[in-house]
């Protein structure tokens, strides 16, 4: 076989993994930010100020929430099922350190300081867990679409050919689910009234960069003969191209009914799409193509992954504009989002039921036709993911009122401290000190250029690829690739941002 016919079969025929083993990866990554929030919250508590060297910034943000996620969906995967226990034992420490060393004129009982806590306001406008979701989705896509070739990436890991529930399948519709939370429609006012077609023409021309993007990675791959899978989207279509069509069709959709009912608008879409599937040849045609041989001569046979799977993605984005209002509207206190906690756990266990009911009557999950259990799988465990970063973003919260002044980027403030904080010494950190801090965050960096970060990794990607025999590489090194790969791309991020740069001009 030619090489590019080994890396082809190297990620295909593939069936994916356990949704418990997701779901426990999905913790490690917020159990990583709630370590990094702890380690500055010490560093001020020895030092009376904040961890202002960027390059020690820099430095800090990569080995606590970059590199431990290289070694979690490689060498570490046997064990990744203790890997939450290891790393919050590690934050436990760390907490009680920062509890038994704050420096207080009295000893407050903890019962004192955690009903103060819950009467602690927070910033409405900010909600720092929508930018980092956004953020390790991208981060978690890049160091997959780059490990996947490597035989240290567990192959369950990697997207399942037809049927089954991979982490890449997972990273497909967060991509999605991720880009509806902060579309133009979820952050309009409730108060601006516009014309109903008047956002169209403007989405329009915004999704310009991804077709370009497409067009060009598709005449990029052609052009070398890169590897690639064609029953992911076919031969002609790509990732960019699903962002850019789903934007699109979820704006015109959002211009004709009320955006409150998008989620009723997504429920019709995936059922009546999963009725096609079982009632139709639609199933068979996406499959194996309209003469049952996987024909792809013309360009709907071609292409039928990718273009049929556009339903199901539109549905993903209609729940996800739905999760963006709710989560937008007013809820200025920790006692508001602990609430807003509790009914997003309540949803994501009714997602499940849900999930377990289509597909044993319906279908199993299938990022290939992007069908109702995938559609229903992404959303619960997006929301699972979501809800792992507001539960650290309170506990960092918590943590930060017994430590005087100290503030950890891409985190909340309080902006309104309990009256009873003076005299147990709890002060709240001014709302504008965040801004001054986000210059040293390697999230806010990359959250700065989003779609610049993910098409370095893509170019990267192919560069490493083109360069070595990935599928014969030794642990050791494949573990320094992966880590150049990803230092080369937060370094980059890292000097636009700290440069003010944002390459975004559409």
């Amino acid at each position: 076989m030619s090489q590019k016919h080994l890396k082809e079969a190297f990620i295909s025929n593939l069936n994916g993994t356990s949704l418990l083993e997701i779901s426990v990866g999905l913790s490690l990554a917020p159990l990583c930010l709630l370590g990094r929030g702890l380690l500055l919250i010490l560093y001020h508590l020895h030092y009376g100020k904040p961890l202002s060297s960027r390059k020690y910034s820099l430095l800090l943000d990569f080995l606590v929430l970059v590199s431990p996620l290289l070694f979690f969906c490689t060498v570490l995967s046997p064990v990744i099922f203790f890997m939450p226990i290891i790393i919050a034992a590690f934050c436990a420490g760390i907490f009680y350190k920062i509890y038994s060393q704050r420096k207080h004129e009295t000893r407050v009982p903890f019962r004192q300081i955690v009903k103060d806590f819950q009467e602690t306001y927070v910033d409405p406008e900010y909600i720092p867990a929508i930018t980092v979701f956004r953020v390790y989705v991208n981060v978690l896509t890049s160091i997959s679409i780059l490990a996947v070739d490597f035989p240290q990436y567990p192959r369950r890991y990697a997207k399942a050919e037809t049927y089954g529930t991979g982490v890449m399948d997972l990273g497909v519709g967060a991509f999605i689910f991720g880009n509806a939370l902060v579309c133009p429609e979820v952050r309009q006012k409730p108060c601006v009234t516009q014309p109903k077609f008047s956002s169209l023409a403007r989405q329009l021309f915004s999704i310009w960069p991804l077709i370009f993007l497409g067009v060009g990675r598709l005449l990029s791959i052609k052009s070398i003969e890169y590897h690639e899978h064609t029953s992911e989207y076919g031969v002609h279509w790509n990732f960019f191209f699903t962002l850019a069509f789903v934007r699109l069709a979820a704006s015109l959709l959002l211009a004709v009914f009320p955006k409150n009912k998008s989620w009723i608008i997504a429920i019709n879409l995936a059922v009546l799409y999963q009725l096609a599937l079982n009632t139709s040849s639609l199933k068979m045609f996406i499959l194996h193509g309209s003469n049952g041989r996987d024909t792809r001569v013309g360009f709907l046979n071609a292409n039928r992954e990718g273009l049929l799977s556009l339903f199901g993605y539109v549905a993903i984005y209609m729940a996800s504009v739905q999760v963006g209002l709710c989560l937008l509207k007013c809820r200025n206190s920790v006692k508001g989002w602990t609430e807003a906690v509790r009914f997003s756990l309540l949803t994501v266990l009714v997602l499940f039921l849900f999930l377990h009911l289509s597909q044993a009557y319906a279908d199993p999950v299938s990022r290939r036709m992007a069908n109702l259990s995938y559609c229903i799988w992404v959303v619960a465990h997006c929301l699972t993911f979501f809800i792992f970063f507001v539960v650290t973003d309170l506990t960092l919260v918590f943590t930060k009122l017994l430590v005087k002044g100290s503030s950890v980027p891409c985190c909340w403030n309080a902006v309104k401290a309990p009256n009873s904080s003076a005299r147990h010494g709890m002060e709240a950190v001014p709302v504008g000190r965040e801004g001054k801090l986000s210059h040293t965050c390697l999230i806010s960096a990359i959250n700065k250029n989003q779609l610049l970060f993910f098409l370095l990794a893509n170019v990267t990607t192919g560069t490493v690829n083109i360069l070595i025999d990935t599928i014969h590489s030794k642990t050791a090194f494949t573990l320094c690739i992966l880590h150049l790969y990803m230092f080369f791309n937060c370094l980059i991020m890292y000097i636009l941002h700290a440069k003010n740069i944002v390459l975004k001009f559409w």
